[in-house]
């Protein structure tokens, strides 16, 4: 087999050559001896059937098979003449011609393999930056909010309307067009006022109501509700006022700490030096976020001029065009179907960003694997539940969502990439 190698790239390598037709041939006739031992056929005892039965059963498939094992050959005899170690590949080949003649298939294919690149001087990339310090009154006033969380609310002494920041105690049952709906009613229900726990616009009709006031309530569940059968619908809500509540006054003292730190023994002090560091970390998170992150992402990709696998370019520009399709109206669609100088006009457009995240994760890849950097997939279970439970998301849901939609990945390099940059930044100290 004549094969020839053209070296596109350090990254890249373009294969060339003729699947000749007689090998082919062979492959298809050695296919189909090897099913004919393995196949039943009515009529046929176990190992016994002809193979012109079964090339004329299986002909198609027995032909696609030969030439993939033809192509499999062609491929290692390029990577050996080139000298790459096939489990450098990365990616699947994308051909460039594959053309039937009547003495094979000719055939060139590029293939695209992991770049390798010097990695000195990856530390110069790290800004200068100072940790955020919190002054006292951001303390007090976290100290302030996190006692407020915990206050009781307590039923009012004298009777009056509801106002904003009661919690109240409610009987609703709501309808559409009429009909009752499933998960609409609910009996001394706790509902604070301002929680925007409810349909917006609810909470609003119940200030200023009085003990045992009935009213009705009218809202309009948004449109991108969660159940399909009430988005965008108007529903009334047939509301009964049992009871007002309003929180005590916040107390800021030992007992507070003791309680929030689940230790009998603790004190105010202790409390205000927990949330110090709180306020610290939430700040260090936000600057790191907002500007180390892309700052140091931006300065290795402008530091390092490496080649990278087309196929990957190809792949990150077509997960980009689906980001923009996904936010495209109908109309905007239709524009680009069938008009082949549009699609090109709008890969270009993304290819520049592509190219530079591609870029950056071959980079980040590299560093986290000479830093000694790696997060298992428990990790990356244990990060998603901790996010799903704070967002008062079903954890289990939002997992089974990452992994039928291929995330996970992306989440675990994500931390990675964290890790790796806390650890330049002196962070993880």
């Amino acid at each position: 087999m004549k094969v020839t190698v053209n070296k596109v790239d350090d990254a890249n390598i373009i294969v060339s050559g003729t699947l000749d037709a007689t090998v082919i041939d062979a492959n298809v006739e050695k296919l189909a001896k090897q099913a004919a031992k393995e196949i039943k056929v009515d009529g046929f005892r176990a190992g016994k059937v002809p193979v012109s039965v079964v090339k004329q059963m299986h002909g198609d498939k027995l032909a696609q098979d030969a030439e993939g094992e033809a192509l499999r050959e062609l491929i290692d005899a390029g990577l050996a003449q080139a000298k790459v170690n096939p489990a450098d590949m990365i990616g699947q080949p994308s051909f460039k011609k594959y053309e039937k003649t009547d003495d094979g298939i000719e055939v060139e294919v590029e293939i695209s393999t992991r770049p390798e690149f010097d990695l000195d001087g990856y530390m110069d990339v790290v800004p200068a930056f100072e940790k955020p310090k919190a002054d006292d009154k951001e303390v007090e006033a976290k100290l302030e909010e996190m006692a407020k969380e915990q206050a009781p609310f307590i039923k009012i002494k004298r009777k009056r309307m509801v106002k904003d920041g009661d919690m109240t105690v409610i009987d609703f049952e709501g309808f559409v067009d009429g009909v009752a709906f499933d998960g609409g009613k609910a009996e001394k229900f706790n509902l604070k006022i301002g929680s925007g726990q409810f349909i917006p616009g609810f909470e609003e009709q119940i200030i200023g109501m009085k003990y045992e006031e009935e009213k009705d309530v009218v809202v309009t569940f948004p449109k991108e509700y969660q159940v399909p059968e009430l988005a965008g619908k108007e529903a009334t809500f047939k509301v009964k006022l049992h009871e007002i509540q309003e929180q005590e006054e916040a107390q800021i003292n030992d007992e507070l700490a003791q309680k929030l730190l689940n230790n009998e023994k603790a004190t105010l002090d202790e409390l205000k030096e927990k949330v110090r560091a709180q306020v610290e970390t939430a700040a260090l998170s936000k600057v790191y976020n907002e500007e180390l992150k892309p700052k140091m992402v931006e300065a290795l990709v402008n530091k390092y001029d490496i080649a990278l696998p087309n196929n990957i370019v190809e792949q990150e520009i077509d997960a980009k065009i689906n980001a923009k399709a996904q936010e495209m109206s109908e109309e905007e669609l239709a524009q680009y179907k069938d008009n082949e100088k549009k699609i090109n006009a709008l890969r270009d457009s993304v290819r520049e960003d592509a190219i530079a995240s591609v870029k950056a994760t071959f980079i980040v890849d590299a560093l986290a694997k000479k830093e000694e950097i790696s997060v298992d997939d428990q990790e990356v279970s244990q990060a998603i539940y901790y996010e799903a439970m704070m967002s008062g998301q079903d954890p289990q849901q939002v997992i089974k969502y990452y992994q039928e939609n291929n995330l996970l990945p992306a989440v675990k390099m994500g931390m990675i990439e964290d890790k790796l940059f806390g650890k330049m930044l002196g962070l993880d100290a």
